[in-house]
């Protein structure tokens, strides 16, 4: 028996059509990988789900590629993505965002840091909130 990914059973590269089949193939050229992430293989069972977050991925975290230039680099595009990820306790999101801090040189240190970081304004945040305590600097 093959182990369950997850609730629905993800659609497979090989058995994609259509919009599916365009989808896979340009998050597989954008993302410069040769296979279809899990992640995307499940969002294809609903098609107009796929196409509406993948076109959000692309133009934020693959602007060049959508069209559009960032005033984010790539790094810190993937420093937010795995501090919120980390955050919501996604540990598919936290994986495939350390993947691509690493494959951009980021050592284990700066992992650290990153997190740490992530963590430090968790607790601040929710004592902040928790102690309702009034903004003194504002933007």
């Amino acid at each position: 028996m093959t182990p369950r990914l997850a609730t629905v059973i993800p659609v497979a590269e090989t058995a994609a059509t259509g919009k599916v089949a365009e989808i896979f193939a340009d998050i597989k050229r954008t993302k410069n990988i040769d296979f279809v992430p899990n992640l995307w293989r499940v969002l294809a069972t609903s098609p107009d789900q796929l196409e509406l977050i993948w076109t959000r991925l692309k133009a934020l975290m693959h602007p060049e590629a959508a069209g559009r230039t960032s005033p984010l680099d790539v790094r810190t595009r993937e420093i937010i993505a795995l501090a919120v990820s980390a955050t919501n306790g996604c540990q598919y999101c936290v994986n495939s965002h350390t993947a691509a801090l690493k494959k951009q040189g980021v050592d284990d240190v700066a992992l650290g840091e990153i997190l740490g970081i992530a963590a430090l304004f968790n607790s601040t945040n929710a004592l902040a909130d928790g102690y309702q305590v009034e903004p003194d600097i504002l933007p």
